[in-house]
């Protein structure tokens, strides 16, 4: 059967114990497809990038599936009928991962540490022009070899 992550968003305003209601919920459409869930990740409440449907944070959860498409058709229909769920993606994988996923990893900001100064991106020092490359800096402008004398109107 194929493997799949599917990930799906919760609006903001339903507990967590709703959540894990909606994931059994799911878990037993893929069930009655004749799929199984392997590792269910709960993400917690964090922002989304942009407003969805009013709701400017979501409940996020990642599922690993296994199970025939239809099955996978099936849950994605009635998460499309659901009013609790703002978004969902599907995808089709090679290989499920087992350890925990990038979300549930803590990121050390190394980045942080090797700069000068140990201010991170954009912080103290550094200063210059803020546009990007030099290639993206307006040309500047270059005084001409000669001196041009003015026009003398009054001879």
């Amino acid at each position: 059967m194929p493997l799949y992550e599917h990930v799906f968003l919760a609006r903001q305003d339903v507990s967590s114990q709703q959540v894990e209601a909606l994931i059994e919920q799911f878990k037993n459409v893929i069930a009655q497809g004749g799929g199984t869930v392997g590792k269910v990740e709960a993400w917690g409440l964090k922002p989304t990038s942009y407003r969805i449907k009013k709701n400017r944070k979501a409940h996020y959860t990642l599922m690993n599936i296994d199970a025939p498409p239809a099955a996978v058709a099936e849950m994605e229909r009635q998460m499309g009928l659901n009013e609790d769920i703002l978004r969902y993606l599907t995808l089709r994988v090679d290989a499920h991962e087992t350890e925990p996923s990038a979300m549930m990893q803590k990121r050390e900001r190394s980045d942080r540490d090797e700069r000068p100064g140990g201010f991170g991106r954009g912080g103290f020092g550094g200063g210059g022009y803020r546009g990007g490359r030099d290639r993206d800096r307006p040309p500047r402008r270059e005084e001409p070899a000669e001196p041009v004398e003015a026009e003398r109107s009054s001879e």
